[in-house]
């Protein structure tokens, strides 16, 4: 395990922890010596699996299930987490749903106002009130790292409907908060936007066709994320930033 000093000991909580990205960025983060909580839903035997290839780099982990449809569920993760591991130092928000697909020719009407809050209570009510949580301990020790796992469907509409797309742009306007407000405080908060990433529950019945449209000519993959995660947990001059890895589809400048 070849660990970095500034990161030795720190507890990174990821949220979906058990899906492709949160387990590729477990992994690259207990290789920099972070300790690890694993949150996850319904993947009871995939997080002690995790666990166990955690421990077995040589830091602290553990599992936590938390349904994030309400938010009382997500102030007894972050209890839990603090009583049994300690405060949380980084807070990845890689937890999502994506509701109904209706695609990017689908009839609105099909979107009720009802899955529509829902969507956005799981996905960004829920990382919202987690940041919320986390942010005390982070003032006080004059360090944190704060990640959103947004989407390329917040900047172009994407592929599922609006309900999906809007919860995803909503965390955008929440980093640019956060990261400007804290930044004082040593915190940092940034957002990594991916597009077709092929080892996640997202992607399980998406088409072949869909890889014409990538440029790089190929689907992305969780250990293509991973290392810009990391990138945002070792660098402390990077906060405010969305960085979109999509394969090349959308060209974007700041």
């Amino acid at each position: 395990m070849s660990s970095h000093a500034e990161t030795h000991g720190k507890l990174a909580l990821i949220t979906g922890c058990t899906g492709g990205i949160g387990k590729a960025t477990a992994i690259s983060l207990a290789k920099l010596g972070c300790n690890i909580a694993v949150h996850y839903l319904s993947e009871n035997e995939g997080a002690e699996a995790l666990v166990s290839n955690l421990l077995s780099l040589g830091v602290k982990a553990s599992a936590f299930q938390a349904d994030f449809s309400t938010y009382d569920a997500v102030r007894k993760l972050h209890a839990d987490v603090v009583e049994k591991m300690g405060y949380p130092d980084i807070l990845f928000n890689n937890s999502g749903v994506t509701g109904p697909m209706i695609g990017p020719k689908g009839n609105i009407q099909d979107i009720t106002p009802e899955i529509f809050e829902e969507t956005w209570r799981i996905n960004t009510g829920s990382s919202f009130l987690l940041t919320q949580l986390c942010l005390p301990h982070m003032e006080s020790e004059k360090y944190g790292r704060i990640i959103f796992c947004s989407s390329v469907a917040a900047g172009t509409g994407g592929v599922v409907g609006p309900h999906y797309a809007s919860s995803k742009s909503a965390m955008h306007g929440l980093v640019h908060w956060i990261a400007s407000r804290y930044a004082q405080d040593g915190i940092t908060c940034n957002a990594i936007a991916p597009a077709l990433i092929k080892d996640t529950n997202m992607m399980k019945d998406v088409s072949e066709d869909l890889k014409t449209r990538i440029p790089v000519g190929r689907f992305g993959k969780s250990d293509d994320i991973a290392p810009i995660v990391e990138l945002f947990v070792l660098n402390s001059y990077m906060t405010n930033k969305i960085i979109v890895a999509d394969g090349g589809m959308t060209p974007s400048a700041f």
